[in-house]
């Protein structure tokens, strides 16, 4: 226990911040938990919630498992909508409605991963753009209008009292933190078990994964439908934060987000990914903030920096680096000290 609390004891101290999170800013804002600053500032951080876990679920792909995807929005769009539409159409429960969504996601990332992942690369990029393309034109067209709503979006999507992100916003956040955590941990057994060593070999070099007897059409796949359940949830969840589902979650823009996320935190770090989010969610709302318009260009370069000067990410570049960086600190503190 106490080795464990050693080696991860950042985590520990993040996850205690953000626990103490919405007390601390209403302890400094003088304000209630649901007025004012802190109930604006829990909704900024429960997107970040919700943006972290879709980063790691194309995190599974990209950095587990060395697949390139241009269509994950896909299963993020699906997770809202099929939410939606079950909820407030068909009536169903919550709980029934979630599970639902597990199962759409799962059957629909097992066809589009028998189908697509026979090609390589650039090619597979494509072809899972595609389906994010088509399903982005179902989702916008007029003639399941009464479902999706088309190009409005669904909206009015209703959510029980106890958790309404309207009325209990302090709830929501708490069951936004700990569908992150819970996913964090749940995708680190995956990549600790032997699929996931599998994955780390297909992603090195999945001819040597071949050679040695693996499927690796199998394992691939198989990651193909966790990665696309969890970002499935994580778009039910954001259609329960804003009670609706618009076809801007099934845009490419919310593909590239999720690489920006992913490349920013540090691929194939697991945490990485989830702290881009955080990066891209807030410091966007800042820049946008005080900048006004001119905020993606400032955005633009201050990544065009990232990736020159912190080329694997924050987290990957903290572990490459961080022991030069501490012996070269020691020596200028032994400096100081001989003076």
């Amino acid at each position: 226990m106490q080795k464990i609390l050693k080696s991860h004891i950042g985590l520990f101290i993040l996850l205690a911040a953000l626990i103490a999170f919405p007390f601390a800013i209403a302890f400094l804002t003088g304000e209630p938990l649901n007025k004012g600053m802190p109930l604006f500032s829990q909704g900024l951080m429960i997107q970040v919630f919700i943006l972290a876990v879709f980063a790691l679920s194309y995190d599974i792909l990209m950095g587990h498992t060395g697949i390139l995807s241009f269509g994950h929005a896909l299963f993020f769009g699906t997770g809202a909508y099929a939410l939606g539409i079950l909820v407030k159409y068909a009536q169903w429960s919550l709980p029934a409605a979630i599970f639902a969504v597990i199962v759409i996601a799962a059957v629909e990332s097992f066809i589009i991963g028998v189908l697509s992942l026979r090609v390589h690369g650039v090619y597979f990029a494509m072809v899972t753009l595609a389906f994010a393309t088509v399903a982005f034109i179902l989702v916008e067209a007029t003639d399941f209008k009464q479902w999706t709503g088309a190009e409005d979006g669904l909206h009015g999507i209703p959510i029980p009292d106890a958790i309404s992100p309207t009325l209990h916003r302090t709830e929501f956040y708490f069951l936004s933190l700990a569908f992150a955590v819970a996913i964090f941990l749940l995708v680190k057994l995956f990549v600790d078990s032997p699929s996931g060593r599998v994955w780390a070999a297909i992603r090195e070099n999945e001819a040597r994964a071949t050679s040695i007897g693996y499927n690796t059409l199998v394992f691939k796949v198989q990651a193909t439908i966790i990665s696309g359940i969890i970002a499935a949830l994580a778009g039910a969840l954001n259609a329960m934060w804003n009670q609706s589902a618009t076809p801007l979650t099934m845009e490419v823009g919310t593909t590239i987000n999720a690489l920006l996320m992913a490349i920013i935190g540090g691929s194939g770090t697991i945490i990485g990914p989830m702290l881009g989010a955080g990066v891209l969610q807030l410091l966007g709302y800042f820049l946008n903030l005080w900048l006004g318009s001119v905020w993606q260009l400032v955005f633009g370069l201050i990544y065009i920096l990232l990736v020159l000067f912190v080329p694997y990410g924050i987290v990957g570049t903290w572990r490459v680096k961080q022991y030069d960086w501490q012996a070269a600190w020691k020596a200028r503190i032994g400096k100081w000290t001989a003076k």
